[in-house]
């Protein structure tokens, strides 16, 4: 049986996890189905698969191999992608969810987008919580939090972190932490959205991971409230770096423990199928790419460079 046809037809029966999806799928019987994967276990001596009347599902082999058949369809995928785009052009409406967060970097990036596509038009929604893409019909969403494991697919843009800090305000009432621990003393103002809820996460000066638990008088789903109350002297907060950067170089806010770093995050383009990535899309990540390319160091804030 060919190969490559029985690697898709495993790929299908993983995804969907049962032959007759897999079938209508494909638009193949349920026989031929089971013939494949049967196939495919001879050639490689081992079970891919363990069969019940009720589901099937991979074994730690199935697993294993799925993993690696799943990347060479998806780099088979966008070979035939790259060949096919070179004539391809953007059109549509193109629906885009951002972060708040990063609204305001994505508008340079938009704006350029329709100059070289205007048969595309964009519909931007904002805000930091995001459903299913695909029940709310999104093609793309771009944020820099990460999202509940969906099966989505996620590309990195560009590495990221928090910076901790507060008001000089705020220091002239209360002693400056030397320490992690000393935090559990002060009035840590923290994110609703933060990935890892109460517990703020850094590394220590020896790149080890540490964390502490912290609490406070305020939480918050807006990282502008946040970023208010804090320079007004309300507490300590761990803020985006993008979103501080001016006030960091006035000295409205001041760094605090700079041994200790917060953990990388990453600014990702999510996106619900790899399958027929549409030109409208994949040209907008790129484009996107692009711009925080030139941001990496500034949104890591290893130096104070502004946006453009």
């Amino acid at each position: 049986m060919d190969r490559l046809t029985s690697l898709e037809v495993f790929h299908r029966v993983a995804e969907t996890g049962g032959f007759s999806a897999a079938a209508r799928r494909l638009g193949m019987s349920g026989t031929a189905i089971s013939k494949h994967i049967q196939a495919l276990e001879d050639r490689l001596g081992v079970r891919l698969v363990n069969r019940t009347t009720r589901k099937v599902s991979l074994t730690e082999a199935g697993c294993a191999y799925h993993e690696r058949a799943a990347q060479i369809l998806a780099d088979l995928e966008e070979a035939d992608r790259v060949a096919g785009a070179l004539n391809a052009t953007p059109r549509g409406t193109l629906r885009l969810h951002t972060s708040v967060s990063i609204a305001r970097f994505l508008a340079p990036v938009a704006s350029e987008y329709l100059t070289l596509y205007p048969d595309v038009s964009p519909d931007l929604t904002v805000g930091d919580r995001i459903g299913d893409l695909i029940e709310e019909g999104y093609d793309l969403a771009i944020t820099v939090l990460p999202l509940p494991d969906s099966g989505a697919i996620v590309r990195r843009l560009t590495p990221w972190r928090h910076v901790l800090c507060c008001a000089p305000s705020y220091l002239a009432t209360h002693p400056a932490p030397q320490e992690l621990a000393d935090l559990t003393q002060h009035n840590c103002l923290r994110f609703a959205f933060y990935p890892f809820g109460n517990d703020w996460r850094f590394e220590d000066p020896d790149g080890k991971p540490v964390s502490i638990r912290v609490s406070g008088n305020l939480v918050t789903g807006s990282a502008e409230v946040l970023r208010l109350m804090t320079l007004a002297g309300d507490g300590i907060t761990l803020a985006a770096t993008f979103l501080v950067v001016e006030e960091l170089a006035a000295g409205t806010l001041v760094p605090l423990l700079p041994a200790h770093r917060p953990v990388e995050l990453s600014i990702n383009a999510i996106y619900p199928h790899r399958h027929h990535l549409s030109p409208k899309v994949r040209c907008f990540i790129d484009r996107v790419a692009e711009r925080f390319a030139g941001h990496r160091k500034w949104l890591a804030l290893e130096g104070t460079d502004q946006p453009e």
